[in-house]
């Protein structure tokens, strides 16, 4: 592989290197390009990703803008007071035509996305996307979530399908889409009796090798909401318990992961002077008696109407309306203060999504259906080696 350094020694370096200088590596050789592209090595770089400290201050954003309907997407500076953005994202564009999508999800850097019974998966990072083959059913109504499983580095497409309308007599299929294998597969999971999934405009929790709905028992059965979880790796769901204490009736409840805890956030009081959202967060995963009530934001504050997440400075992202109808701003909320601070982005409402922005490699190995090609020079090729020795003596 190279004349300097034996080859284990350059696998070590690359290993350690960011997405954008791998990404350039590849125009060194066929070999070099054989290796950056390969399974085993796109898995690697992501085990050792996950396994250390994350330090990104980077916030992905999305919002959608209307007249036309169009989906954009940001890099934002969480350490700026100011909010900075570093820069926009192209989305994938399958035609002209198609400029939204359904988010179902984001982990580890990649999004699911859905328009019309198509899935894709989109990697902003290395500026890639794939269609994925259709699924095994065709029923109508379902619930989707986009998880990853850290025993098998997989990330994994999760539909609950009902037969037409939701149709209690009849359980839901239960099919998986495996990145690692492929393919939609029916799986033998069976839904739980008497519950029903109640998250419709946010994505589903993706923690631990699960992921995770927002639930609540059907009528004549046990009273408050519950978190219905998915193992992705064993199939089955399991149910996760609310703390034995009185709730009120909610609504537009969903599942997060606000410092790298499940949490489940209940939206009280829709018509109510007094509305306001409760953060339940567990605290040691899986242990029922660790769910904590975090915080308690004041919905009327800003006319919020949906909380997005946690900024590192411990203020919450929030979605506030704005004068025009259907138009909100991304706003940051001092859970102390209960001041509201707009941030400049406007779009659509309950059509933000904010999630850490993480750089990666999945989807590289992946037959190419549309890449968003930059330009390389000539002379990096020839001078490959420089250019490895600088990117080894920047690493931390």
């Amino acid at each position: 592989m190279s004349d300097y350094l034996p080859e284990e020694v350059v696998l070590e370096i690359l290993q350690r290197l960011p997405v954008k200088s791998l990404i350039r590596f590849r125009c060194v050789s066929k070999s070099w390009n054989s290796l950056i592209t390969s399974f085993a090595f796109i898995n690697s770089h992501l085990t050792r990703s996950l396994s250390l400290p994350s330090n990104s201050n980077k916030l992905i954003v999305r919002h959608c803008v209307d007249n036309p309907y169009v989906d954009h997407y940001k890099l934002i500076d969480d350490n700026s007071d100011s909010f900075d953005q570093i820069q926009s994202i192209e989305l994938p564009r399958r035609s002209r035509r198609i400029q939204h999508f359904e988010l179902i999800g984001s982990v580890n850097g990649l999004f699911s996305l859905y328009d019309q019974d198509c899935y894709i998966l989109w990697n902003p990072s290395i500026r890639k996307f794939i269609t994925l083959p259709k699924p095994c059913s065709f029923i109508g109504c379902c619930r989707r979530a986009f998880g990853f499983d850290p025993r098998t580095n997989d990330c994994k497409l999760v539909r609950i399908a009902f037969p037409g309308r939701i149709n209690k007599a009849k359980p839901p299929l239960i099919e998986v889409y495996s990145l690692n294998e492929g393919c939609w597969r029916i799986t033998s999971a069976s839904f739980p009796p008497g519950i029903n999934v109640t998250d419709w405009h946010k994505p589903a929790a993706s923690l631990n090798g699960a992921v995770h709905f927002a639930a609540e028992y059907e009528p004549g059965g046990p009273c408050g909401p519950l978190v219905l979880s998915f193992d992705l790796r064993d199939e089955v769901f399991h149910v996760i318990p609310l703390p034995n204490v009185t709730f009120k009736s909610t609504y537009n409840d969903h599942t997060s992961v606000i410092g790298g805890s499940l949490s489940l956030l209940l939206y009280y009081d829709r018509h109510a002077d007094n509305k306001c959202c409760v953060i339940w967060v567990m605290k040691e995963y899986g242990v029922v008696d660790s769910w904590t009530k975090q915080f308690t934001v004041n919905l009327n504050r800003g006319k919020i109407i949906r909380v997005l997440g946690l900024q590192k400075n411990g203020n919450i992202l929030v979605e506030a309306i704005l004068s025009r109808p259907r138009r909100c701003e991304l706003s940051s909320y001092d859970p102390k203060s209960e001041q509201v601070k707009n941030l400049g982005i406007c779009g659509c409402s309950y059509n933000f999504h904010v999630d850490n922005y993480m750089e990666n490699l999945g989807l590289l190995d992946k037959p190419n259906e549309t890449v968003f090609k930059s330009r390389v020079s000539r002379k990096r090729k020839c001078s490959w080696f420089m250019f490895l020795v600088v990117e080894f003596r920047m690493l931390p």
